[in-house]
Formats: C-alpha cells, sequence, structure tokens
C-alpha cells in the first residue's frame, strides 16, 4: 500500500469564461468607485491592465466589452451611444457586496426573523398538541392522529373524533421594519479618503441581506446631507457625496416617520456614516458648525436617539472612519440609544469592531 504522496500544486488551465469572471469581478468594483459611469470605469480598468497584464493575447479589454453587452451587464443608450450599467449589473454589485462584508455569514433557508415565541408560523416544530377550534387543517399531524384514533376507539369500530386530533406546533417568526440612512456629506471624501465607496458597499450588503434573506421584511432607504430624502434600493451604485454638512437629525426624523407609518411593532434604524453632525434647519435656515461637536447640534441629535429609544426603536451604527474624535460621537449617541455600532477602517472593511450598548458586549467580527 503506496499511501499519501504529497507534490506541488499545479492549479488548472484556465477554462472558458474564466478570463471574464476574473475581468467582472474588478470591474464590478470600479463601478461603485465611479458611481455607476460605466466609461470611467473601463477607462480604469484599462490603466490597470496596462499595469498588472490583466488581460491576455487571447482575451483583452474589447473582448470583455462585448461580453459585457451580449451578457446584459452593460448597454448602448440609443442617440448618444453612451454606456450604461443594467439590473444585472446593479444586482451584481450588491451581491458582491454581500459576499465581501458578509461573507462569513452561514447559510440558511428564507424567512423571517426567530423569536422566542410560538403560533401561526412556517416553520414544523417537532412539538405537538391538541386540537382547538380554528385550527387549520394542514397543521393536522395524520399519522399521530390516526394512531390516536386506533387507541381509544379500536381497528375493529374505526372512528376519528375531534379529541383524536393532534396539531404540529409550528415557530413564530417576526417582521421587522428597517430604514437604511446613508451618509452623503463632503466629509466622506474629505482629506483624500474615500469613505463613500465602503460605505455603498456596506449599505448594498445591508439591503441585499434584508431582501434576500428575510423577504417578508420592509426597508426604507434615505440618504442626509444638508437634508434627507429617499431613495430606491436600485440608485445605490449610483450615489455620490455633495457639497453637504452631515444632518444627521434630518436624516433620524424622516426615518421616524417612515417607520411611523409601518405597522409593525417590530422596527429598527441602520445608520451609516463616518462620524459627527454638522448641521440642523432652525426654521428655513440651516445652522451649520463643522468644527468639533457643537452642544446645539449635538444634544438635539441625542435627544432624537432617546425618542428612538423609548419607541423602541434600536439604531445600529456603522462607522466608516477610524479617528477617535470622529468615532466620539458615535459611542455617545449609541450609549443614549442603547443600540449598536460597528467600527470599521477603510483598509479592512470585512472586519468590524462590534460595541453593543443594551447587552454591554465588545468584540471584533
Amino acid at each position: 500500500m503506496l499511501g499519501y504522496r504529497f507534490t506541488n500544486y499545479i492549479p488548472p488551465q484556465s477554462q472558458d469564461g474564466a478570463d471574464f469572471d476574473r475581468l467582472l469581478k474588478i470591474f464590478m468594483q470600479l463601478l461603485t468607485m465611479t458611481s455607476g459611469n460605466v466609461s470611467e470605469a473601463l477607462h480604469w480598468l484599462s490603466n490597470l491592465d496596462k499595469r498588472y497584464n490583466l488581460t491576455t493575447e487571447n482575451y483583452g479589454i474589447g473582448d470583455f466589452i462585448d461580453d459585457l453587452k451580449a451578457k446584459g451587464y452593460i448597454k448602448e443608450e440609443q442617440g448618444s451611444g453612451t454606456l450604461q450599467m443594467t439590473s444585472k449589473s446593479e444586482l451584481t454589485i450588491r451581491r458582491s457586496a454581500l459576499d465581501e462584508i458578509f461573507g462569513k455569514l452561514k447559510k440558511t433557508r428564507l424567512g423571517n426573523h426567530h423569536s422566542n415565541y410560538s403560533g401561526l408560523g412556517d416553520e414544523m416544530d417537532t412539538d405537538r398538541r391538541d386540537f382547538q377550534y380554528g385550527d387549520t387543517l394542514d397543521k393536522v399531524s395524520v399519522t399521530d392522529s390516526l394512531r390516536n384514533a386506533q387507541i381509544n376507539h379500536g381497528i375493529q369500530d374505526f372512528t376519528l373524533w375531534e379529541n383524536d386530533l393532534e396539531i404540529v406546533e409550528t415557530e413564530f417568526k417576526a417582521q421587522t421594519s428597517t430604514v437604511l440612512m446613508i451618509d452623503i456629506s463632503h466629509s466622506m471624501v474629505l482629506y483624500g479618503e474615500d469613505r463613500i465607496t465602503p460605505a455603498k458597499k456596506v449599505a448594498m450588503a445591508l439591503a441585499e441581506l434584508i431582501t434576500t434573506k428575510y423577504p417578508k421584511d420592509t426597508l426604507d432607504i434615505i440618504v442626509f446631507g444638508n437634508d434627507a430624502w429617499q431613495i430606491q434600493i436600485k440608485d445605490l451604485p449610483y450615489l455620490e457625496v455633495g457639497p453637504y454638512h452631515t444632518n444627521t437629525i434630518a436624516g433620524l426624523e424622516l426615518a421616524m416617520d417612515l417607520l411611523r407609518r409601518r405597522k409593525n411593532s417590530n422596527k429598527q434604524i441602520f445608520m451609516i456614516t463616518d462620524g459627527k453632525p454638522t448641521c440642523m434647519k432652525v426654521g428655513i435656515k440651516y445652522y451649520k458648525n463643522s468644527f468639533g461637536l457643537d452642544k446645539k447640534i449635538l444634544n438635539k441629535t441625542l435627544t432624537l436617539a432617546v425618542q428612538c429609544r423609548k419607541l423602541h426603536i434600536p439604531i445600529t451604527t456603522f462607522m466608516i472612519a477610524s479617528d477617535s474624535y470622529l468615532q466620539e460621537f458615535v459611542r455617545e449617541f449609541t450609549k443614549v440609544n442603547q443600540g449598536r455600532a460597528y467600527y470599521s477602517n477603510l483598509e479592512n472593511l470585512g472586519n468590524f469592531l462590534f460595541e453593543d450598548f443594551q447587552r454591554n458586549r465588545r468584540k471584533t467580527v
């Protein structure tokens, strides 16, 4: 018996489509960074190809562009000939972001959030109980009910009565209404740091996670700068920062208004930001202060955080910056809300420092 033999690993030769798949992953990252500008992303891809030899003699950038069109990732606008993203690209970007941010999550069946209650639900449990008025026939355990009838009435004179029926208990699962807040203030690209790209990745990952893993939930998305307004999931890859301050107050007020309309007892807010609020609206004017933590703005923001806590609306903050003075506001904000916060730097977006003030827990995930 020869046993095991260990040799050097020789990777398999490239198969058909391998070059396209490899370039597609890079291209989707570039589309996120260019806010959906196909021409600019292709220009960057060409520069990367010159530097790192991404293509081969048999498959060039021109072949890749042709495949993008043929496979439905990009299209030419009629008249101008401008290249544009398609809905297929938008979906691919969101799924790529989900894999990058939450790649460690284990797959589970589609459904809603687990709770500690039993009742009407869609997942069978191992428990059995007696039939009660109002139970539907699809919940009747036929095998157990027939066995009870044979025991209670005998085989010769078989009858099935109400007290013979057993019901399969099901697990109750709750629905949740979520508002996703995204900071698009100028500080997201200040001092040469690109914070909007990782913010979009986190936003797209959260949106894809909620819509796929929890399809019965509701999801509303808002962006906030000087003001706050609502957007659609398909708009996420195209987000750009503006010459805005950070009006966290307007974002929270709109989020609370949206959740107030939802006839759901489980509500939550996800906020993606790079730090402190610097703006609030007083009447028809804007009160702004970018220097330090302004008490006037801070107190109003913390008041809203407390109101959310009293309304049982937890706020989970994703902090896309590692500066300690920027994290100071997030930590105080999360503490008064008794919510949760994830802190991440730009270089290692997949790893977060998690802080849960409700359970007094802190760990790296």
